[in-house]
């Protein structure tokens, strides 16, 4: 969850500050002297362009973003045999799913958490809660990797980024919509743009990106069938149904860690209803269950 938590935030906020930005040097007015608002094919592009400026710009500064606010150190030189140990199993595992070597880090965590990373799967980072490492077995502990190494091998962050550009693209054309709906209708402004257009054109988008990250967490929760899936086949099915077993058992333990960082925590509870839609991660007594049915 940390990674798409970090993701959408560092997003949400490149495209506001890229909408605000755009309306304090009166882009939109240029563009609505050019017909653009009322063109809805050209402004579908605009929207596309920077909608996806956004996401991809996340995507890029994904790594640097996880190490600075988890405070990940990356492992450069081993300094204890549990460190060589990390490393070794990583590149193992790594070379059996086909990648190159990511980075491996440790990032200071009672809960047991870890996290993968990266713009492509050639140049990423994975990095474990020291929590994790000093109570799960060896077993866990590489199941885990397991993974994580799945996400990169299957592209999620990219696959991820491509998703939020749609949903960037879309968000930003219906909020201009509404903008202009507000401005011209409700307020019935017929001289250029007034401050309803813009004040409409934030909060809609604010609102539609929450409702759209509904979209975004949907497939969140597909990719972690996934990436269960390829850390069966690199870990086994046993090891990996007991490390998701133990974090299982530590859901009811106390987070020693701040309420920002407990919220990035990849184990999560039963939920149901409209809550259900905006979790990144499927309970766990669900992805249990699909790695026994997979054998």
């Amino acid at each position: 969850m940390m990674r798409i938590l970090l993701f959408l935030a560092t997003n949400l906020a490149v495209v506001l500050i890229a909408s605000i930005t755009l309306s304090l040097f009166g882009f939109d007015g240029f563009m609505a002297a050019n017909g653009v608002d009322l063109n809805l094919s050209q402004l579908l592009i605009f929207c596309a362009v920077f909608g996806f400026a956004g996401s991809l710009f996340s995507l890029f500064i994904s790594k640097w973003m996880a190490k600075m606010s988890t405070s990940t150190q990356v492992i450069t030189q081993p300094r204890t045999r549990h460190e060589q140990w990390l490393i070794q199993t990583v590149e193992q595992l790594s070379r059996e799913a086909g990648i190159k070597m990511p980075e491996v880090g440790i990032f200071p965590a009672y809960e047991a958490n870890a996290f993968a990373t990266g713009w492509n799967k050639n140049d990423a980072l994975v990095a474990v809660s020291q929590g994790l490492l000093e109570r799960f077995s060896p077993d866990e502990v590489k199941a885990v990797l397991a993974h994580e190494i799945g996400h990169v091998a299957n592209g999620d962050m990219v696959t991820l980024a491509l998703i939020q550009g749609v949903v960037n693209t879309f968000v930003m054309f219906f909020a201009r919509i509404i903008g202009n709906f507000v401005d011209k209708v409700v307020f019935k402004n017929d001289e250029g743009r007034g401050i309803a257009y813009y004040v409409a054109t934030i909060f809609a988008e604010l609102v539609l990106g929450f409702l759209a990250s509904a979209i975004v967490m949907w497939f969140s929760r597909k990719r972690e069938f996934r990436a269960d899936e390829a850390g069966a086949q690199l870990a086994g099915t046993t090891a990996m149904i007991s490390a998701l077993q133990r974090l299982r058992s530590e859901q009811g333990l106390p987070v020693h860690m701040p309420d920002t960082m407990a919220a990035f925590g990849i184990n999560g509870g039963l939920k149901q209803g409209l809550a259900r839609m905006f979790m990144s991660h499927p309970p766990l007594e669900e992805r249990i269950d699909a790695l026994r049915r997979r054998g």
